[in-house]
């Protein structure tokens, strides 16, 4: 039987770079998406992958989706989850608004806490399992003007490690990619004098490529990664070490 992959925030940037990833590596994807029908057909179109539309931040639709796509694939458990799903938050702290906050908090954070409590049930009956997060260098160093978006991917390396703790004895793992300064629409906002600012002060001096974050992601749900568990690994051009 082929081996599953769920993968949230799959029609775009990082998470769009996974579903290609797994996919071609042979792997039954599905991939859940919350608004844009024609990039997440786009995506499925091109790598036969199944497109789920789900909001992360509500626990119960994620759940029954997640359940659908087990079905779908014939799996009793998946055997890699990717929490990709994520939002921005930019302004000063004086400036969000309550509902800014909640919303990066829910879609960031809460939207990583639910894609796990709905797929490791079902690895841990298996025994098996790896599951990655995806941070951000800001989660890692703190960022002014974007507080609660770091706050939010700090909290998801938080998580992380306390999962590898907690599910090491089941045989799961449980590990984040932290990346840098990604040409993704997420950064897309940005004017070209800051992103080439960004790329200067990257000592690789250039901007990173979703598909580098996605080999990162790959390896770390292999055999190759097997004694690797509650570890964040940076994919930054070593704009942060």
């Amino acid at each position: 039987m082929k081996k599953t992959a769920l993968i949230t925030g799959g029609s775009r940037g990082i998470g769009a770079a996974c579903v290609e990833k797994f996919a071609g590596e042979g792997f039954d994807v599905a991939f859940f998406y919350e608004k844009n029908d024609d990039a997440a057909a786009m995506i499925s179109g091109k790598t036969g992958a199944l497109p789920l539309k789900c909001d992360v931040s509500d626990y119960d639709a994620l759940t029954k989706a997640a359940k659908g796509a087990r079905t779908y694939f014939g799996a009793t458990a998946f055997d890699v989850l990717v929490c990709a799903a994520g939002i921005t938050g930019d302004g000063l702290i004086t400036d969000v608004s309550e509902e800014d906050i909640r919303r990066v908090m829910d879609v960031n954070f809460h939207g990583t806490v639910n894609a796990v409590r709905a797929v490791i049930p079902e690895m841990i009956r298996a025994e098996a399992g790896s599951v990655i997060t995806v941070s951000s260098v800001w989660g890692q160093t703190g960022a002014a003007a974007e507080s609660i978006y770091a706050a939010s991917k700090g909290a998801v390396i938080a998580l992380t490690k306390s999962l590898a703790k907690e599910l090491g004895p089941t045989g799961i793992r449980v590990n984040c990619v932290s990346p840098g300064v990604i040409d993704t629409d997420m950064n897309g906002g940005h004017s070209e004098e800051t992103m080439r600012r960004l790329a200067d002060e990257t000592p690789l001096c250039r901007i990173g490529k979703p598909e580098e974050v996605a080999e990162a992601v790959y390896y770390l749900s292999t055999e190759a990664a097997a004694f690797v568990t509650g570890q964040v690994i940076p994919v930054n051009g070593g704009f942060y070490i």
